[in-house]
């Protein structure tokens, strides 16, 4: 198993890249797809799902164009209802990456389809989470734009 995390001073957001036996998964990718292409085509490895933990306002994801280069699936989480194919994660399901797992674990509050996902390594231990924009380093993203305005 293999992670590295991809992070983007300029926008403060860290993309990661996972590897395990073959098979490699991206969380939140950065909108350039050509450095995950060349990183995945260099470690010999097939991109099988592209995870986002929420939609960002924040900045441009690369999930669509990735995903149509590589026919990697996108998953976000529950309550999620984008206008292009992905799969709507379960609250607890599993998706397996060469010998590791990822567990998606719903977590809104942020928004509404925020999703930490949860890996575990090749013995089925849990090793770490990635959260997106649900928790930062003594903080919490912004609870107040999952919000429903009245009118």
């Amino acid at each position: 198993m293999q992670i590295e995390q991809i992070y983007t001073g300029c926008l403060a957001q860290g993309a990661y890249y996972i590897t395990s036996n073959g098979e490699a998964a991206i969380i939140d990718p950065l909108r350039e797809t050509k450095p995950y292409i060349d990183r995945l085509e260099k470690d010999g490895v097939k991109l099988k799902y592209i995870f986002e933990t929420h939609f960002h306002a924040d900045f441009v994801s690369g999930h669509i164009d990735l995903s149509r280069k590589t026919d990697a699936a996108i998953v976000y989480g529950p309550n999620a209802n984008p206008e292009f194919e992905a799969i709507i994660a379960k609250d607890e399901e599993i998706f397996t990456i060469g010998n590791i797992t990822i567990k998606a674990l719903h977590t809104p509050g942020h928004t509404m389809e925020s999703t930490t996902y949860l890996l575990k390594d090749e013995s089925g231990n849990d090793y770490c989470i990635f959260s997106g924009d649900t928790l930062f380093l003594g903080d919490v993203g912004r609870p107040d734009l999952a919000q429903k305005q009245l009118t």
